[in-house]
């Protein structure tokens, strides 16, 4: 169980802050930009909701229960990118393939209602269209940082794979928010030449 009693402790004042397993770490730090990105990338499917839930539309119910669940594999992401890997980890919250598999299965049944793409599709459409596009390029942001810790450090297996299916997601959902794709916002090359 989480306990959160006090809010500042003072401790981060010098520009450092501790990981899971206690050890400190500059705030500029690989992990700690990582798990931050991580934390920015919750806070925007958070705003993608609110275009999201409580709509009455179907299809962005559907949408919902998948970002919801999203939300809390990414606090989990977080905790597995807070704990560095070590040889006897049986203690640290990881994330698990199957939380991989759920986001593949959630892309499968989106993208079955989907027509194929002929070009591009612009950010845009309706409100929450945009709103997962915006969360799937904070997504890929995201992805750059945790590739970034992993060239240098150790992570937890499924993590850059969850991490990557989830801007997959986020993409097919925004299509999906534009009427299955049918108000999708296609790129035209060289269209204002």
């Amino acid at each position: 169980m989480v306990r959160l009693n006090r809010i500042y402790t003072r401790t981060g004042d010098a520009g450092s802050t501790g990981l899971g397993d206690g050890e400190r770490r500059p705030k500029n730090d690989a992990r700690v930009e990582a798990y931050g990105q991580i934390d920015e990338l919750n806070s925007v499917i958070g705003l993608a909701r609110l275009t999201t839930s409580g709509s009455g539309d179907d299809d962005l119910a559907r949408i919902e229960t998948t970002l919801a669940r999203a939300q809390n594999d990414l606090f989990d992401l977080g905790a597995d990118l807070c704990f560095p890997p070590k040889p006897d980890d049986s203690g640290a919250l990881r994330v698990t393939p199957s939380q991989v598999e759920a986001i593949e299965q959630a892309i499968d049944a989106l993208n079955a209602d989907l027509q194929p793409l002929r070009s591009f599709v612009l950010p845009g459409g309706s409100p929450a269209a945009a709103a997962l596009h915006q969360a799937r390029t904070v997504c890929r942001r995201a992805e750059r940082a945790v590739v970034a810790l992993a060239a240098i450090e150790s992570v937890g297996g499924p993590v850059l794979a969850y991490i990557n299916r989830l801007s997959d997601y986020l993409f097919v959902a925004a299509r999906y928010a534009n009427q299955r794709g049918a108000t999708d916002v296609l790129w035209v090359p060289g269209a204002n030449r």
